[in-house]
């Protein structure tokens, strides 16, 4: 059975489940609209029920929020060196941690590690052994972009003899990612184990336009250096970064942590929280909004270990990798789609550990307004192209020669189908669903249930209100220090700028989801991927004088 996407004509069942998503998507969006005029009753009480039953989740996502919050907080706090260090001597640790009364996060399953570890010691790699090699993916950014991640990779605990470094930047970038790559060596290489430089060649055969072809092409030419080398490919952890990420200081001790503990590590992939705030004083107060409500997501999605998928950044062993061909060349959305051909390859077996530590992103940026709104668009239509999963987990699923649980599958495939058409029509119908059957029917006014439905969707919303707090409050408590450019006035649009909330929803959420839906339905397929612009504001500026002169010289 082949875990790989296809390319060109797809079979009559495969083109039925890509156009399933939107075909839901768009008929209940349609049959509310019918349901409104003809029968106003009826589409009022699945209206109330829908809003209703967002209320129920949002409840449990503003727990969700506050919970995982604090325990990214928790485990910032955690030095992740001196619990590596209790691994190398599990029985005197042991008898210091009993001595030591303070609660400290994951205390009880420290104990636990280090008494299956004194218990079983050749179930476990040794902490000496384990060494991460970072994939710093680049198309045509700027050195002020990635040199500012080379820092943070400088600046994590890990030993950094044990840290090798792969800048994977693309041929199709041209000279100029060739001269920020050098540049970034000279400054960088000397910190690491090793510092390599690997260049994707375009227009390769069997590929996509994306970062999955990038980094697989990349991963490839290291397991070359490091069998050739004789390194046991089990003592490897690939981490895949953008080149605007920046890991907190203790991340790879983290994982090394999870990856030695953990007995079945060949089967999991480790997540960090994706938080995008990196330049998010700079972005305009739409960009903020989704920026910030892609981390609170993110933050949420760690404290569900069951539907945790993988997403931007993540880690996983060069053995499983290597196993499995690295990730996928043909999509777009390489990470998430690596949660499901990890799981298949396993037969079911596959799953992702939360590292409750983030790894800092920006927030989309480019040099105009405009093509900012236009960037952030095609960014979120990127990632909700993750729905092209739907007809390749449902062929790998719906199949006399299926290998994952029967179960177990069927409800992820479920959960998949719900998520991604609940984004594409939730906020649409929470934005303007309460008022359809009075506005569009000439029986609501007969209709008691169409009078009351606003009313009672004005109620619910107010409730739902309690949530946005959280999130306003937290998204304060998560932001960096404010730039000495920007005066303290600046808090107050941070402020005011959720207001654009609803906006947002419904321009950016629901309708990037449409938009890929449709693509996929059509079979117009989102076959390149679109880089995302991450100017910075020395460069916006520096463009903005060039266009002055050039003005006046005129």
């Amino acid at each position: 059975m082949s875990y790989e996407i296809p390319l060109g004509k797809r079979s009559l069942k495969y083109r039925f489940f890509e156009i399933l998503p939107g075909f839901l998507s768009y008929g209940f969006l349609i049959s509310i609209l019918i349901l409104s005029y003809f029968r106003p009753y009826l589409a009022s009480i699945i209206l109330l029920m829908a809003v209703f039953t967002l209320l129920v989740k949002a409840a449990g996502i503003a727990s969700q929020t506050i919970r995982g919050y604090f325990r990214m907080i928790q485990a910032q706090n955690v030095d992740w060196r001196d619990m590596l260090d209790d691994l190398r001597t599990p029985k005197k640790s042991l008898e210091k941690i009993s001595r030591d009364s303070s609660n400290i996060f994951g205390r009880k399953q420290h104990i636990n590690n280090l008494t299956e570890i004194v218990a079983h010691p050749d179930d476990f790699p040794k902490v000496e052994d384990v060494r991460h090699v970072v994939i710093v993916t680049a198309y045509n950014e700027s050195y002020e972009v990635i040199s500012p991640t080379m820092q943070s990779l400088v600046d994590t605990t890990i030993d950094k003899n044990n840290l090798i470094i792969a800048m994977a930047y693309e041929e199709r970038g041209g000279e100029d990612i060739e001269k920020t790559v050098n540049r970034l060596e000279e400054k960088y290489g000397h910190n690491f184990a090793d510092f390599l430089k690997i260049k994707h060649p375009k227009n390769l055969k069997d590929e996509v336009i994306g970062k999955g072809a990038n980094i697989t092409y990349a991963g490839k030419k290291i397991a070359e250096i490091i069998k050739d080398k004789g390194g046991d490919f089990s003592n490897y952890i690939i981490t895949t970064l953008d080149c605007d990420n920046r890991p907190h200081h203790s991340y790879f001790d983290y994982v090394s942590y999870e990856y030695i503990v953990h007995k079945e590590r060949k089967h999991l992939s480790y997540q960090p929280i994706a938080l995008f705030v990196n330049n998010i004083w700079d972005v305009p107060a739409p960009m903020r909004i989704l920026a910030t409500g892609n981390s609170f997501w993110n933050v949420i999605s760690s404290m569900r270990p069951d539907r945790l998928r993988n997403f931007a950044s993540h880690s996983q062993s060069l053995d499983a990798l290597y196993e499995m061909d690295f990730w996928s060349k043909r999509t777009i959305v390489e990470d998430g789609h690596q949660y499901w051909r990890s799981y298949f390859h396993f037969r079911g077996d596959y799953s992702v550990v939360p590292v409750h530590v983030p790894i800092y992103q920006d927030a989309v940026l480019s040099d105009t307004f405009r093509k900012t709104l236009v960037a952030q668009f095609k960014q979120l239509r990127r990632w909700s192209y993750g729905v092209s999963d739907i007809p390749y987990v449902a062929s790998n699923i719906f199949t006399k020669k299926r290998k994952v649980p029967l179960v177990d599958s069927f409800l992820k495939f479920g959960e998949l189908v719900d998520g991604h058409l609940t984004q594409a029509t939730m906020p649409i119908l929470v934005a303007i669903g309460g008022w359809l059957p009075l506005l569009i029917s000439p029986d609501s006014a007969r209709s008691v249930p169409a009078h009351q439905l606003p009313v009672v969707v004005s109620y619910l919303m107010q409730i739902s209100m309690i949530g946005l707090f959280i999130s306003i409050y937290l998204s304060f408590k998560l932001l960096p220090p404010r730039p000495n450019r920007y005066k303290r006035s600046k808090n107050v649009f941070m402020l005011l700028q959720w207001i654009l909330m609803p906006i947002t929803s419904v321009a950016y959420n629901a309708l990037a989801c449409l938009n890929a839906q449709t693509h996929l339905m059509l079979g117009a397929y989102l076959d390149k991927f679109d880089v995302t612009d991450k100017a910075t504001v020395g460069e916006i500026d520096k463009t903005k004088e060039s266009k002055k002169k050039e003005k006046s010289k005129k």
